[in-house]
């Protein structure tokens, strides 16, 4: 249970962060187009700390069961169905996050020595953001699984 909080206060810190530094480089980006120079990293960074912030946004959406459902059919089904929908739709959604976060860790490999163009970041630290994203994901899609597969076994009982 601590671990999960821990995880969970990790991805919220992590998401409010890169979205405060995305806000401020775009700030940044809008007023050097009044100045005399411009910034030419601001779109480069601005883009990385977008897809960072998605990376660790995403889980904690899936942790609150915060996206798009389309429950008009479901809700037609009686309780226990819904459940095992429901815990089969997360079983789905932590086999394909291992998947992609398997080759996501291989693209992390492919980006290794290579940098970005205007701010020489290792491309691995961005490619990261697929193998962040994924991985956790899945650990909120297992946990949704086996709390499901929890309730049909106390509703069985």
């Amino acid at each position: 249970m601590r671990s999960k909080k821990l995880l969970e206060r990790t991805l919220e810190t992590a998401t409010i962060i890169t979205f405060t530094a995305l806000i401020i480089v775009v700030v940044i980006q809008i007023i050097s187009r009044y100045l005399p120079y411009s910034f030419v990293w601001t779109e480069e960074l601005s883009r990385f700390l977008f897809l960072f912030s998605i990376s660790f946004g995403a889980p904690l959406a899936l942790k609150d069961k915060e996206f798009i459902n389309v429950d008009l059919l479901l809700n037609f089904l009686p309780r226990r169905v819904r459940e095992i929908y429901e815990g089969f739709v997360y079983l789905s959604i932590a086999l394909f996050c291992a998947v992609v976060t398997y080759w996501g860790f291989k693209f992390i490999l492919i980006g290794r020595g290579q940098t970005s163009a205007t701010m020489a970041i290792d491309m691995s630290i961005i490619h990261a953001c697929i193998f962040i994203s994924m991985l956790f994901i899945g650990i909120y899609a297992l946990l949704h699984m086996i709390n499901y597969f929890k309730s049909l076994q106390r509703g069985s009982e």
